[in-house]
């Protein structure tokens, strides 16, 4: 995608630009903007539609939304060669949202922004693999409090808003846009209640996990090696306590928050590496190896480096939650609308045959 431009519809006098990103192109010709419309017209049945002039080098896809009476255009500007974004084909809902939090801003000093945001958050959508896209939720300090306030249950939009600001200090926040990624997930719903809009649900809870390697080192070791190796493994996890690692913030503060460690595991779930070759994935940092090898996170032996833990994601069913919200439905935090509905989508996986409430990402 090379750029995205905010478009008003004038009914007087036709189509009006009014802010794109990156801002150092020209605008498209009215000629263009009046064929998208056009195109529109013809079909409103839906809210996306694609444009492809047969005399120049762009394709355009045009997302239609109506505000206070006015329609606007949010046109996603893409070379002809290039493939369509996965949210477009996949996501079309969020990209909605993307378009109506722009339109409702177009008048406010967070528009430069939020375009910007709004640019970087639909390319990058389908760029990430899905383990970089939930270490975000640990990495970005304001995400992972999002998590940790979502994890008391039911919350609405301007609820969720005030404790940000006045509880942790996020002054300025783009909630939409800092949304997508949850509902991209599916760690939550967005749903109307009797009584309060835009509520937020969380519906699949999000934490990390050691794990032995997928495959043992077999044919790489000799057998007394591989015994070894083998012998240290019962050991560790025979002893392992995965909430008392969590909570210590190892696995975060020693991996997730080092890309480098995480190359490196991913690297050595492939293949073996000499310790030279681990050092260069670390960018030299020999104490950093050490520290790895002494939270049993590789392992080494005659020069080689193999994986001894690996670290996974698990998106898991957050049950815990159904004694938090009857507390708080007892203490009229949330209304019996809020709570029933939080409930109802927590026990609708428990009713689905053969379903698992965990999946290791």
């Amino acid at each position: 995608m090379e750029r995205i431009i905010l478009v008003h519809w004038n009914t007087q006098t036709g189509p009006e630009n009014l802010i794109q990103y990156p801002p150092q192109k020209e605008f498209p010709p009215n000629q263009i903007l009046l064929k998208i419309w056009a195109r529109h017209e013809s079909d409103k049945k839906n809210t996306v539609i694609e444009f492809i002039p047969e005399d120049e080098d762009n394709k355009y896809v045009s997302i239609i939304h109506k505000f206070e009476g006015e329609n606007y255009f949010l046109i996603l500007v893409y070379n002809k060669k290039e493939n369509l974004e996965d949210i477009i084909k996949d996501s079309p809902e969020i990209l909605a949202l993307i378009s109506k939090n722009l339109i409702e801003l177009i008048n406010t000093n967070k528009i430069t922004r939020t375009i910007s945001e709004a640019f970087n958050t639909i390319r990058n959508y389908s760029k990430l693999d899905e383990e970089e896209n939930l270490i975000n939720f640990f990495q970005d300090r304001i995400k992972y409090t999002i998590l940790e306030i979502l994890r008391n249950g039911v919350i609405s939009k301007s609820e969720l808003i005030n404790i940000l600001r006045h509880e942790h200090g996020f002054s300025t926040v783009n909630i939409d846009l800092l949304l997508i990624s949850f509902l991209h997930e599916n760690l939550i719903k967005k749903k109307n209640v009797p009584g309060r809009k835009e509520c937020y649900f969380l519906i699949r809870d999000l934490s990390c996990t050691r794990i032995p390697p997928e495959n043992l080192p077999s044919e790489q070791l000799e057998l007394k090696d591989l015994n070894k190796f083998k012998d240290s493994l019962k050991k560790y996890y025979f002893d392992y306590y995965n909430l008392s690692d969590f909570e210590n913030k190892t696995i975060i503060q020693t991996v997730l928050f080092d890309k480098d460690v995480f190359s490196l595991i991913k690297t050595l779930r492939e293949k073996r590496l000499t310790v030279n070759e681990c050092l260069n994935i670390l960018n030299n940092r020999e104490e950093l190896f050490d520290e790895l090898l002494d939270k049993k996170f590789i392992y080494e032996t005659k020069g080689f480096v193999y994986l001894f833990s690996d670290v996974r994601f698990i998106k898991f069913s957050p049950f815990y939650l159904m004694e938090k919200l009857s507390d708080r439905y007892q203490n009229k935090e949330i209304s019996l609308n809020e709570y029933i509905a939080h409930l109802k989508l927590l026990t609708k996986k428990m009713e689905e045959p053969f379903s698992l409430d965990y999946e290791i990402v």
